[in-house]
């Protein structure tokens, strides 16, 4: 057995290790001079444009169920699922004889009331007066009251053609012809494609940021989004066409389980392409004017709080925390903490110290810095 002799050597290796060691962190340093520069900037201000995403659903600006008026055998079907149909196009038929066979009763009734009274009138106006004025106001009475159930009756019967109140598109087809419909069945559905109203749910802090920029419009539910532009992306990624400008209308009321509340833009639908039911996002782009930004590199976080180290006029480090008004791709706008007078570190945060006093440093201006961002937070 050699296991003395080995162990006796060991002792002997760990300073040659060490050594080597070294001379490997030395060579990293040399090639890696710039490992501790730091390289500081100042926050710049600029417009931004601000872009919020909402999921939202698509509706039809009317949507409603076709419902026959009277009970009976459906007689006709005049429409295809899918098609576009225009007002006042009949879309099914109630067979109509018993309601035809009422209004013919109803019609005859009224003719003799109408011969009574004028008979009765006739013996009124004859020289003789064989019959008295009450008595001809009592006829009179008689086939006013003949006339309205005939009308009643014709109502009844034109009630068995099912129309179309507005022009739209047919839905699916619940019944058949020859199916026995009552008044509580619903035929199909009527949608009027022609604009389509697309609700969104906004978060009550994003509600009163809106809110703010109204002035004295805030009772108004319908408002206007300054410096904004609003657009629809569809299922497939793609953009909606047509725009619906700035205008949103607000609902009543929150949703004190999400704490969200409605919000509703309108976009004209010429060709169609919108249908009831489809679901995309908006998207609401918004230009902010002289806001303060910063690269997201030039931050870092401890626990929930942001911070940057400034430099002040003595080149002492010092942490600062901020507020962020906005996340966008690589930069963030400042809500409170930096403006454009601080120096704050950008490259070299984390060998940086609260207290630090900086012997040498590169300023690059913020033009230069903000011009091609591709670096997050550290």
């Amino acid at each position: 057995m050699k296991v003395r002799p080995i162990l006796a050597i060991i002792p002997a290796l760990i300073p040659l290790c060490l050594s080597a060691c070294n001379r490997m962190s030395a060579g990293e340093q040399e090639s890696n001079p710039e490992h501790h520069k730091i390289v500081v900037t100042s926050p710049q201000a600029r417009d931004v444009i601000i872009t919020q995403q909402y999921v939202c659903q698509i509706h039809s600006r009317r949507h409603i169920e076709v419902r026959a008026l009277q009970e009976g055998y459906l007689e006709n079907i005049t429409v295809k699922e899918g098609q576009a149909v225009k007002k006042d196009d009949v879309l099914f038929s109630v067979i109509p004889s018993l309601y035809k066979a009422r209004l013919d009763a109803e019609l005859a009734e009224a003719q003799f009331a109408r011969v009574e009274f004028n008979n009765t009138k006739m013996l009124y106006e004859a020289k003789n007066r064989v019959v008295s004025d009450q008595e001809v106001a009592l006829y009179q009475a008689k086939l006013a009251k003949a006339e309205a159930k005939a009308k009643l009756a014709e109502a009844e019967f034109n009630f068995t053609e099912v129309k179309a109140p507005f022009d739209g598109i047919i839905d699916r087809l619940n019944q058949q012809q020859g199916s026995l419909v009552k008044k509580e069945d619903v035929l199909t559905t009527l949608s009027d494609n022609s604009l389509m109203w697309v609700y969104f749910n906004v978060p009550e802090a994003r509600y009163l940021e809106y809110m703010a920029s109204q002035g004295d419009k805030k009772q108004s539910t319908r408002i206007e989004l300054p410096d904004s532009r609003i657009e629809l992306v569809l299922a497939d990624g793609s953009t909606f066409k047509q725009d619906a400008g700035n205008t949103v209308t607000i609902e009543g009321k929150f949703n004190n389980e999400t704490g969200n509340i409605p919000f509703r833009a309108d976009f004209p639908n010429p060709d169609g392409l919108l249908r009831h039911g489809q679901t995309g996002t908006i998207r609401i782009h918004r230009r902010v004017k002289n806001a303060i930004v910063i690269p997201q590199r030039a931050t870092f976080e401890v626990l929930d709080k942001r911070y940057v180290f400034v430099i002040d006029k003595d080149n002492v480090l010092h942490k600062r925390p901020i507020t962020i008004e906005h996340e966008l791709e690589d930069i963030f706008v400042i809500k409170s903490g930096l403006n454009v007078n601080d120096k704050i570190v950008l490259e070299g945060v984390r060998d940086a110290h609260n207290g630090d006093k900086l012997t040498e440093f590169e300023f690059r201006k913020p033009e230069e810095v903000l011009a091609n961002q591709k670096h997050h937070a550290e």
